[in-house]
This record gives structure tokens, C-alpha cells and sequence, in this order.
């Protein structure tokens, strides 16, 4: 039995529209920010950004830094139309914007099931405002880019199309998601458990079938294909803690993490869900169930893109426990949707990052002119080796990489011919040895080098053009 009304709802109005546009392009402009103040790094921008620009000039899409093909990524197909939008002009800027738009752009469809579920207009607003509050959208649109954040409106949409009972788009817009990330097979995953739950059964099996057969045809075929018989790239490192036995296992888990990531995801919402909001919850069950069991700690905050679905179904959740308590009569007046609000403001300061535009990313702005001085002398078709966060200014060509600690080849036999290092500041992954190791190696073999003040020291193997003079910050054109 559908327990959603059918009857007409109210449509996205025209303002929601505008200010989800305006919202998304204040969100651009910081993240835009970010990467200008060189806060950007080589994973994952730089990754994506050399990806959609070998996409774009038809050669193929390997990232130099992990000789890893784009598909063995994380299977995400859908990123071939940033191939598209590069061809036009090649900027970084697409996947910035476009990461943006799509966040804010995701409470249209979150308006559409505040009034499928028969929400008053200013309800359906309170559920917008929940949406662009939640810490891991912010925290998501400034860290650099990730194309799952693409298909959040589409996995908006699809529950929507779910509870609208509209099979063929809500199965198309379960392949948009699968599309754009691997990991998304757990949404897939969860909307089948939650469709079990309400006894659709033809629906669940559907649901099921898709995640299963991705799944497969991932780890059985695609990633084995494109990484010589290798599986998927991140289950083992996610998970090799838990191979031992039960007891091992269970002391591996980072419990503390563990609670205080379950409470992080339930702060800004929790107080709205009620007990018809428990059959949503289910569609994240198991995706917070492999980022409690993962061995990175990051899979356990609000700063990166992983808990980032979870903000769609916690809205949704918080949208059946308003219309749940529309149904008993307990109407959410005025004071209590100022309480609601506020306390999302309030989870907003505290999880959100925006204060770190007044300190943290405000860093290397010194640095900015002369990495700007520095990159505009690297020839287009010259190897880079460069701190990871000048990489995504200078990921526009085939070959780019930042020295890891580990770092010890030789320059010219791998197709080096750039150096652009700042060993005082060797940016993450990297350190102050390997860079200065590098930078004494490139002296020792006559490279024309040029140091700036801050200590940023280019390198240039014997035949490229030469480096700008000393303190020059217009030498040729900067693309950032």
C-alpha cells in the first residue's frame, strides 16, 4: 500500500529556483576562492582536473600521479561529460562550478518531496533550509571535486520518483547514480532494504538486482580489465584491519570514531525524526556501516564527500517526521520552525568550515604571485613534479605527479623535465627531504633554476625555455 498521498503538490517555485542558483554561485565563488589561494590539492582535484583534460584531447585518460585509468577510478562513467565541457575551454573552473550548482540545485527536488508528503509551503522551505544547512554540503562543495556530488539531485529526484511510483524514471535515475561513483551502490543497496521494508517487493528486487550486478561487474570484470587482474582499489586498504579473527576485528574498530561520527550525522536533523522517518534511515545503514569499518578515520567526518548521500536521506527523514507530526496534530508553528532553524544554524557553525577563510586558507597568499610567476614559465608539454597543492594550476597536460615521501626515480629517463617545489612548504604527501633531494639533483645536473624569495624554486631541464627572471609574476599566461 502507497502511505503517500497522490494528490497534486505544490511545484518548485519560481524563487526557490533563483535562490538555489544564487546560493550555488556564492558557493562557486568559495570554492573558487580556495583553489586561488592555493588550498586545492593533487587528490582530488588535480586527479580529475588532468582526467577531463585527457578526455578532452582524445589521449588516454591514465593519471601520471597513479597510473590509474579514469573507469578503475571508481567506475564513474558518468565523468565523461566533463570531457565535453574541457573541449570547449580547459579550466578547472567546470568541475568547481559544476560541483556547486549541483549541491544547491539539489533542494528543488528536496522541496518536491516536502510537498509530495503533503508539507504546508513554509515546510517546504524549512526542508531547503535543512538541505543547504547541513555541514557535509558545505564542507563537500569546498573540498575540492568529486562527481558523486554530481548525481545528489538525481538521488533526490529518485526517491521522489520512489514514492511517486514512477518505475522507469526512478530506475533510470538509480544508473545516473551508480554513474558517477562505485560507493553508490550502497544508496542503491540501502533504497532496496528500505523498499523490503514496506513490502515492495517487485521494486526491492529491482533495486537489489542493480546493486549487485554493478557490484560484479566491477570487481569481476572492469577493474581487473584496467588494472591487470587488480580489483577494486580501495577495499583493500579500507578493510585489511579486519582480517584477523572476530575479537582482532572488533579491536581494530575505532569505536570512539565510530559513536561520535553516529552523532555528527544525526545533530542537525535528529530532533525531527520520529518513527515513520526509521524506513528512511535504512537507506543509509550500509554506507555508514562500511565508513564505521573503514580504516581511514575520514570516512568518519563531516569535511570529506563520504558521508555526503547520507545528507539527503537525513533531510528526507527529518520531511516524514514533519509530516508525521502534521498527522497527529502537532503543527510546527512559528517558534518552533525559528528552534528548528536555529539549531541548524548553529550545527552549521560549529561542523561547517567557513571560519577558515579567515585563517587556515589564508596561508600561502603570500605565495600567490610567485607561484603565479612560476607556473606561467612552465612550458604546456613539459613533466611537472610539483607540491600537490600547485598541482590542479598546472594539471592541464599529460604528465603531472607532486614527490611523495617515497619518492626516488630519476627525472629525465621518467619524462620529468619541470620542478616546481617549495621545500619549506612541500604541501601534503610530501616533505621538506624529498624536495630539497630533488631540487640539489637538478643543480648537480645543470638545470636552469630560479628561486623566489619565499623559497618556491623552479627547475628547468637543459633545453626547455628558461624560467622567468627573479621576481617576474607575468611571464605568460596562468591557467587556474
Amino acid at each position: 500500500m502507497n502511505t503517500f498521498l497522490t494528490t497534486p503538490t505544490l511545484a518548485p517555485p519560481r524563487r526557490l529556483w533563483a535562490l538555489s542558483l544564487l546560493l550555488g554561485l556564492v558557493a562557486w565563488g568559495g570554492s573558487a576562492a580556495r583553489h586561488h589561494l592555493l588550498q586545492s590539492n593533487a587528490y582530488d582535484l588535480g586527479l580529475f582536473d588532468q582526467w577531463a583534460w585527457l578526455l578532452s584531447q582524445g589521449l588516454p585518460p591514465i593519471s601520471s600521479m597513479e597510473q590509474v585509468h579514469w573507469l578503475a577510478d571508481h567506475g564513474a562513467w558518468g565523468f565523461a561529460v566533463a570531457g565535453g565541457f574541457y573541449a570547449l575551454t580547459p579550466s578547472v573552473q567546470w568541475l568547481l562550478a559544476t560541483q556547486a550548482l549541483a549541491l544547491s540545485l539539489t533542494a528543488v527536488p528536496i522541496w518536491m518531496l516536502a510537498a509530495q508528503a503533503q508539507l504546508p509551503r513554509r515546510l517546504c522551505w524549512l526542508a531547503c533550509l535543512l538541505w543547504w544547512l547541513q555541514p557535509v554540503v558545505f564542507n563537500s562543495t569546498l573540498f575540492d571535486f568529486h562527481p558523486e556530488v554530481w548525481v545528489m539531485p538525481a538521488l533526490a529526484l529518485s526517491l521522489w520518483a520512489q514514492r511517486a511510483r514512477r518505475f522507469r524514471l526512478w530506475f533510470a535515475l538509480l544508473l545516473l547514480l551508480l554513474s558517477c561513483r562505485d560507493g553508490l551502490v550502497l544508496i542503491t543497496a540501502g533504497i532496496a532494504l528500505e523498499l523490503a521494508w514496506r513490502r515492495r517487493w517487485r521494486w526491492s528486487t529491482a533495486a537489489a538486482l542493480l546493486s549487485g550486478g554493478w557490484l560484479l561487474m566491477l570487481s569481476r570484470w572492469l577493474y581487473p580489465w584496467l588494472r591487470d587482474g587488480e580489483g577494486p582499489k580501495a577495499a583493500g586498504r579500507m578493510f585489511s584491519h579486519l582480517s584477523g579473527g572476530p575479537i582482532s576485528a572488533l579491536a581494530g574498530l575505532d569505536w570512539p570514531g565510530g559513536l561520535s561520527y553516529l552523532l555528527l550525522l544525526a545533530l542537525p536533523c535528529g530532533v525531527l525524526w520520529r518513527r515513520r522517518s526509521l524506513p528512511v534511515l535504512l537507506i543509509g545503514l550500509p554506507l555508514v556501516l562500511v565508513n564505521l569499518l573503514s580504516a581511514a578515520s575520514s570516512y568518519r567526518t563531516l569535511v570529506h564527500h563520504y558521508s555526503l548521500p547520507l545528507a539527503v536521506v537525513a533531510v528526507l527523514a527529518a520531511i516524514d517526521g514533519l509530516a508525521a507530526d502534521g498527522q497527529q496534530g502537532l503543527a510546527v508553528g512559528r517558534r518552533k520552525k525559528a528552534l528548528v532553524v536555529g539549531w541548524a544554524v548553529l550545527c552549521w557553525l560549529a561542523l561547517a568550515k567557513p571560519w577558515f577563510f579567515t585563517g587556515p586558507y589564508l596561508e600561502r597568499i603570500s605565495l600567490r604571485s610567485e607561484a603565479a610567476a612560476a607556473t606561467a614559465a612552465i612550458p604546456s608539454d613539459a613533466g611537472v613534479l610539483t607540491t600537490s597543492y600547485l598541482v590542479p594550476h598546472l594539471s592541464a597536460r599529460r604528465q603531472i605527479a607532486f614527490p611523495k615521501k617515497s619518492f626516488d626515480g630519476p627525472l629525465e629517463a621518467d619524462g620529468w623535465t619541470a620542478l616546481l617545489l617549495h621545500p619549506s612548504d612541500p604541501g601534503w604527501g610530501s616533505s621538506r627531504k624529498v624536495q630539497q633531494q630533488l631540487l640539489n639533483r637538478a643543480h648537480r645536473n645543470d638545470w636552469d633554476c630560479r628561486r623566489w624569495p619565499s623559497g618556491l624554486e623552479l627547475c628547468l631541464a637543459p633545453g626547455a625555455a628558461p624560467p622567468p627572471p627573479l621576481g617576474s609574476e607575468s611571464a605568460g599566461s596562468h591557467r587556474g
